[in-house]
């Protein structure tokens, strides 16, 4: 038995570097390395990580992938930043170790991955998979950073209704985010600055636009108390939903040492955010204080959130690359299950228990749909739930604590956490009962179990 360990560093956008560059028309030339079995399944899980892939979803595509290229064991670790693998074939173990570049958020790469991994054939030949990896791998987004900064514009409007804001701070929020997301945009693929610099300079750009938006709008005699809810709503495309759930699912199926540096990378984004928008706050002095309620007819309210939860639906879809049709179906998804968990809470129920019932109606849904939807499950649930993340309360929470205000920090703090709770629970329990039903199906319909390695 022979032992081999290598450490292969994934450069950005170039997730097997050794191998993409010898995969050339007639692949002339190839490397004996794009032959290597092992080789190439690093090189997919690799990738499907770093696209946003929930990691216990890897793992299983990585070991469908394994038993077709005729491995007999397969041993894998995730973190956020590698992937430790070991294969036994013929006699031999061999392990390997590749770094990932920090993760990026690519639902369609994620769902053409999991296709590949079902597709390939028992004795496919390497260079073929590793070709299709490559093809996969250098498609760009489907949307223009254009669309991508108007989607999120729109989503970042919709926040500020659902969070109490009247039309000015819709107005105001839509245009901070769009311009704080169009300088993400162009951060990531014109300079070299991490992550976390990005989201607090993008921070300070999307609430510094707002902000300057109501300092005018006060000199012209626009101005009322509602500011709070359009400055936060402004930064809200910078919460980190996809790589929490993902953070959440994997805990959930043991993946305890991915799902807790997941965790710790969302808590850093988190507080950069929170950060540029505390010196914008703190430099014009904003009080952000709670916004008093909006007054509107039960009908136009009920018009106008359901109109919001829609576009905050299509504007995160669109943003994690989503299918055209994907986009629509998430946004009608994200507009049943708001309106259901907000008529709850204005019938007098918790917003924790509300927000509970809502998760588990988006993922009982996403468990159904998508599969027509050929996309991946966590593709349908994060941005059909995100309009239910308590982006106000965390983001208050943090600045209050910084401002002193110890009893409104506690207050924000707890709020937080319960709805926050309540929604991982109720995820949870959707995936659960979801894969308990369709294990009653496959046993009733007499499939065999697959053989794990």
């Amino acid at each position: 038995m022979t032992l081999e360990l290598m450490d292969l560093q994934c450069g950005k956008n170039r997730s097997m570097a050794a191998v993409t560059p010898s995969l050339g028309e007639g692949n002339e030339g190839a490397s004996a390395i794009v032959y290597d079995p092992f080789e190439v399944l690093l090189w997919f899980g690799c990738v499907t990580l770093n696209a946003g892939g929930p990691a216990f979803r890897v793992r299983e595509w990585m070991g469908e992938l394994a038993r077709k290229m005729g491995f007999s064991a397969l041993s894998v670790s995730f973190s956020l930043n590698c992937i430790i693998a070991s294969v036994h074939r013929g006699g031999e173990r061999v392990t390997l170790m590749r770094e990932i570049e920090p993760p990026g958020i690519n639902s369609w790469k994620i769902g053409e991955l999991e296709q590949l991994a079902h597709a390939v054939r028992p004795g496919q030949s390497p260079s073929d998979i590793a070709l299709k990896i490559s093809k996969i791998e250098a498609t760009p987004p489907r949307y223009s950073v254009a669309q991508t900064a108007a989607a999120m514009g729109a989503a970042c409007g919709a926040f500020a209704f659902l969070n109490g804001g009247g039309g000015l701070e819709v107005v105001a929020a839509g245009i901070g985010g769009s311009g704080g997301q169009l300088l993400r945009s162009l951060l990531h693929s014109r300079t070299q600055i991490n992550h976390f610099g990005i989201t607090a300079l993008c921070a300070v750009a999307a609430s510094g636009i707002y902000a300057l938006i109501a300092i005018v709008s006060t000199q012209i005699g626009l101005s009322n108390a509602r500011h709070t809810a359009g400055l936060i709503s402004s930064v809200l495309f910078l919460i980190p939903g996809f790589p929490l759930v993902a953070a959440l699912l994997d805990l959930l199926k043991y993946q305890t040492l991915v799902a807790v540096t997941r965790f710790a990378h969302s808590a850093m984004i988190l507080l950069a955010a929170i950060f540029g928008l505390s010196l914008v706050a703190a430099g014009i002095g904003f009080d952000l204080s709670s916004p008093p309620t909006l007054e509107l007819t039960e009908p136009l309210k009920l018009l106008l959130r359901a109109i919001a939860s829609f576009a905050g639906g299509c504007g995160f879809a669109i943003l994690y690359n989503s299918s055209f049709r994907a986009v629509f179906a998430i946004g009608l998804l994200a507009l049943g299950a708001n309106e259901l968990r907000l008529a709850l809470h204005d019938a007098g129920m918790m917003l924790a228990t509300a927000t509970f019932l809502g998760a588990i109606a988006v993922g009982l849904v996403a468990s159904i749909a998508h599969r027509p939807l050929n996309e991946p499950r966590i593709a349908i649930t994060v941005p059909g739930a995100i309009i239910m993340v308590p982006g106000l309360y965390a983001v208050e929470m943090v600045v209050l604590f910084n401002q002193g205000h110890m009893l409104d920090a506690l207050q924000a703090a707890a709020s937080c956490a319960f709805v926050i709770g309540g929604m991982a629970i109720g995820l949870a329990v959707a995936r659960l009962m979801s894969e308990r039903v369709a294990g009653i199906i496959s046993h009733s319909a007499g499939d065999q179990p697959t053989s794990r390695l």
